[in-house]
């Protein structure tokens, strides 16, 4: 191989690497601008700045935080929905494998401790503001508009103990009352 050649074949190797680092860039700059877009708070991680960590509101549950992570080749998000139930396992879990099939981009997923998580990849190529949007709005679509109906399948008894707690010492059931059905307050 003569020096020339050597040259452009490593130009071309270096190419490849410049494309990489390049489209991670431009997906981390499209990702930080619909956050931005949308309103949603969010920081990095002084040591990693492809990490984002955006706090998105809700109204069942107060906040969901997600981690969103530009990697070499894929945009993977990954957000919190609730630690792992008490009880009714069977019942919680298939709820969860049901709906994981009627889900856009992220389905729901254990950690080591079983707590659940929303968790999804995206090519990078793919990252655009309408997608990171809709990404977004199906994490808060299946980690806080179902946050209640997960509460009653997994913890009923936490939920019917904690109020008949509240209610002997005179405290406050306001933010029980969504659970009725369980704890006798809807009869």
């Amino acid at each position: 191989m003569s020096e020339g050649e050597g040259a452009r074949a490593g130009d071309r190797a270096g190419d490849g690497a410049g494309e990489e680092r390049s489209s991670r860039e431009r997906a981390a700059k499209v990702l930080s601008a619909a956050l931005d877009e949308a309103g949603v708070p969010w920081e990095q991680p002084s040591s990693d700045h492809w990490t984002f960590v955006a706090t998105l509101p809700g109204t069942r549950k107060l906040a969901t935080t997600c981690s969103v992570r530009v990697g070499e080749q894929t945009l993977s998000i990954n957000a919190f929905v609730v630690r792992r139930p008490d009880e009714n396992f069977e019942a919680f879990y298939r709820w969860l494998l049901e709906r994981n099939t009627r889900m856009y981009g992220l389905s729901y997923a254990l950690d080591r401790l079983g707590d659940v998580y929303l968790v999804g990849r995206l090519p990078l190529a793919a990252v655009t503001p309408e997608e990171v949007d809709r990404l977004l709005g199906t994490v808060l679509e299946n980690a806080d508009e179902p946050f209640n109906q997960l509460l009653e399948l997994g913890f009923a008894t936490a939920i019917k103990r904690e109020w008949d707690w509240r209610v002997k010492r005179g405290e406050s059931t306001r933010n029980l009352e969504a659970f009725g059905r369980i704890t006798g307050a809807e009869e």
